[in-house]
């Protein structure tokens, strides 16, 4: 709003100036005063749609044609000087001052030509140098200090996940969650997919979004910023990380590949699986704890169930109490990258002996 108030009072501005210089000399401008005004306030307007047209902009890019101006304009001066000198010593000494202003016109569409020369080729070769040159002043990289909180960017399958907006619900979340407009797209062709399993998470993925939408807990913003450097025809991926390097975010996400990707390129990422293994409750070996056996394991006797985390719990001589709940003291914890598994027997059973090794 702002910015359109300013464009408006520059057009308005730009019409007032220039009444106001006819007004002073109304009688060398004669009728044509109010075409100089309607020029000078089309001339405005021109300038406002070419600022809307060129939506990118660059930093770099306007301190390096400053910088190429004033070395082109150095450049032409000290060329004028040697050109002068030269005209001053292959003018007829015995015209003197004549002898000079007899070439004052050449000497001076020279002068202009250099200067316009020096200027394009000082512009032309910072502007394609600017990336490979850092020491220079107005190429100095500042870094992106972001203000408060650094915002979340979703990526679709921790939004298709569902367990962001369980744990939006426990308030434990102060940033902005940030959903870029290319997920959503690629959600809403999930959505409209002719394989049935893809249209039903795609489908779970847009009713997650709008739970989280609803949920006055955390913020939430749809993000249409334009990401430099990437094409529109790069994947989903390449976009997250390029976004999440623009915006000095975190990318959440459950894609192990995602994730590898991001730590590379030096973006933080919050994988929710991790989050979700160390939550886990810590079990250590001499603990009792009462599981529900729910199928046979692969051992002879053995029975499986499972935590309410998900963790899977192997006992010793179970497998006739499938459907039971049986108190089990932990023998052994196992870490894999799949996730934890627990082993134990049923208390009160000694340790099974070890059978003895055989020799060859």
């Amino acid at each position: 709003m702002v910015l359109w108030v300013l464009r408006g009072l520059f057009v308005l501005l730009m019409g007032a100036v220039s009444f106001m210089a006819i007004k002073s000399d109304a009688e060398s401008f004669g009728r044509g005063g109010d075409l100089m005004v309607a020029a000078a306030m089309l001339f405005a307007v021109i300038l406002v749609v070419v600022d809307l047209v060129l939506t990118r902009k660059s930093l770099a890019a306007l301190s390096g044609a400053f910088l190429g101006l004033v070395v082109g304009m150095v450049f032409a001066f000290a060329l004028g000087l040697i050109v002068d000198m030269m005209v001053g010593v292959f003018a007829d000494v015995a015209k003197g001052e004549e002898g000079y202003a007899k070439f004052a016109p050449v000497v001076g569409a020279i002068k202009l030509m250099l200067g316009i020369v020096c200027c394009y080729l000082s512009i032309s070769f910072i502007l394609q140098t600017k990336d490979d040159v850092r020491f220079v002043v107005p190429y100095v990289e500042f870094a992106k200090q972001s203000r408060g909180a650094r915002p979340l960017i979703l990526d679709t399958s921790v939004i298709i996940d569902g367990r962001i907006a369980d744990i939006c619900d426990t308030r434990i979340i102060d940033s902005p969650l940030f959903i870029p407009r290319f997920v959503l797209q690629e959600l809403q062709a999930i959505a409209d997919s002719a394989d049935k399993l893809k249209r039903n998470r795609g489908r779970r993925g847009l009713d997650m979004l709008n739970k989280l939408q609803t949920n006055n807990k955390v913020e939430i913003r749809i993000s249409d910023a334009r990401v430099p450097n990437v094409d529109e025809s790069s994947d989903v991926d390449q976009k997250l990380v390029a976004l999440g390097k623009k915006l000095d975010g975190r990318v959440v996400t459950n894609d192990y590949n995602l994730n590898k990707i991001a730590q590379i390129r030096g973006v933080d990422v919050i994988n929710i699986n991790d989050l979700a293994n160390a939550l886990k409750p810590v079990v250590m070996p001499g603990e009792t704890l009462c599981v529900r056996i729910i199928k046979p394991g692969e051992e002879l006797g053995q029975g499986v169930g499972y935590l309410e985390d998900g963790t899977m719990v192997v006992a010793e001589n179970t497998r006739e109490k499938i459907n039971e709940e049986v108190a089990l003291t932990v023998t052994s914890v196992l870490q894999t990258s799949a996730g934890r598994m627990i082993f134990g027997r049923p208390e009160g059973t000694p340790l099974a002996p070890r059978r003895p090794r055989t020799r060859l």
